[in-house]
């Protein structure tokens, strides 16, 4: 819904391929209607199609035309400019600057620091502003950490002048995901800072750094990441792969999640199309690469059924483009889970005939559309389930995962159901 007081329109920047500053593309205009849904309107501007160089703002429905582009999906707001918006911990973070405000879609786009996914950006002037601030540096992360533990308390003042409350807007708003973040600078680049939380199970952060290493060992590309200490706390950094450090600043790589390429949203009843089937189709129609993309996404499939991953939704998949080429993006929030049930635990998309069910029968039921013949397909889920049954345990140990984490989470491996 638009809220009474939120913006109605707004520019749409993007960094092209290769540049460090941003060029004006679009107008996007969110309008009332005399039904409920709000209408986004979104036209390419003139100079900007006559730019050379010009790139669509993603590959599904925003393609280079004279045409206004309209939706009421996603309280009408395009995929791809969702995508670029905060995720969940980002709208918690603007909602406690914003205090009593009621903020709509649009307000969320606007709000967003300079960090968001991708390539794109916002504003009101049809000249994108500079950008407005530094990035953390990672010897900040003792304060941070200190700051958004505070804020899973509801710990932090309303007064959006309060000195905390500006550090917290700078706290990451990348896709996916619901937990504390930040976006760091050292000198190799840009990263991810991704917090434990008082409420967790298990030391989150080494687990899923564990897990991104099992995925490599598993031959699937992760995104870049280790381990830091600070302050006696535990803090993940995952090198942002949709950024390129040059001698002039970042590059910025095109970002589009799964949920866009599907079409999709999170609502319960857009949850039809929550697929890997339906994933890989349009995918093979859209990167440069569609044997390559579509092995790597199966793959993927089994090792999330394998490692009980079920948080695996749409918005943890991505395509990303540096130049004018799609590719799936490294994999990342990649998290293991007990659930109780030995005999069927299902992942987050359909996979194949039985829908949700993680199981190798069912993986394999659609190895076609993921350009496989039955028997590549085959040794690929017998050996990803004996690597991983044989080397879970010493990759999470290794990684500095403590025994006790290592056996509250010994269940979610090659559980029974998957070879039924």
């Amino acid at each position: 819904m638009i809220s009474k007081n939120s913006a109605s329109e707004c520019f749409v920047y993007i960094t092209l391929p290769g540049e460090v500053a941003a060029v004006t593309a679009a107008r996007f205009v969110l309008a009332k209607t005399s039904r409920s849904d709000p209408l986004g309107r979104l036209v390419y501007g003139r100079s900007y199609l006559n730019n050379p160089r010009a790139v669509p703002l993603d590959p599904v429905e925003l393609k280079l035309s004279t045409k206004t582009y309209e939706t009421v999906q996603l309280n009408g707001i395009f995929g791809a400019l969702r995508d670029a918006g905060p995720d969940y911990w980002g709208r918690r973070v603007i909602d406690r600057h914003a205090g009593k405000t009621q903020l709509g879609e649009l307000d969320y786009l606007l709000e967003s620091p300079d960090d968001r996914a991708g390539a794109l950006g916002f504003g009101l002037n049809a000249i994108p502003p500079a950008p407005r601030r530094k990035f953390n540096k990672t010897l900040d992360l003792k304060k941070i950490q200190a700051l958004a533990d505070a804020l899973v308390k509801d710990e932090i003042p309303n007064d959006p002048a309060a000195p905390q409350v500006q550090d917290l807007m700078l706290l990451g708003t990348s896709m996916g995901g619901a937990r504390p973040k930040a976006v760091v600078q050292n000198t190799d680049g840009l990263w991810i800072a991704k917090f434990s939380r008082p409420d967790d199970k298990w030391n989150n952060t080494r687990i899923e750094h564990a897990m991104l290493r099992l995925a490599r060992e598993c031959e699937i590309t992760t995104a870049e990441n280790h381990i830091e200490i600070i302050g006696g706390r535990d803090v993940l950094l995952i090198k942002r792969f949709d950024r390129e450090k040059t001698a002039k600043g970042y590059t910025r790589a095109r970002m589009v999640s799964g949920l866009t390429v599907l079409r999709a949203d999170e609502a319960p009843e857009m949850r039809k199309n929550w697929s890997y089937v339906l994933l890989v189709e349009e995918l093979r129609r859209i990167v440069a690469e569609p044997k390559k993309d579509a092995r790597e996404l199966f793959r993927r499939v089994c090792f999330n059924a394998l490692i009980s991953n079920i948080d695996d939704h749409p918005r943890n998949h991505a395509l990303i483009a540096r130049e004018n080429d799609w590719k799936l993006s490294p994999a990342y929030d990649l998290t293991p889970s007990v659930p109780i049930s030995l005999e069927r635990r299902d992942l987050a998309m359909d996979c194949g005939d039985m829908g949700r069910f993680a199981n190798a029968k069912n993986i394999l039921s659609q190895h076609a559309r993921f350009l496989l013949e039955k028997v590549e397909a085959e040794k690929i889920i017998s050996d990803m389930k004996r690597q991983i049954d044989a080397t879970w345990y010493d990759t999470v140990r290794a990684c500095g995962v403590s025994e006790k984490d290592a056996e509250t989470i010994r269940g979610a491996f090659v559980y029974p159901g998957f070879s039924l």
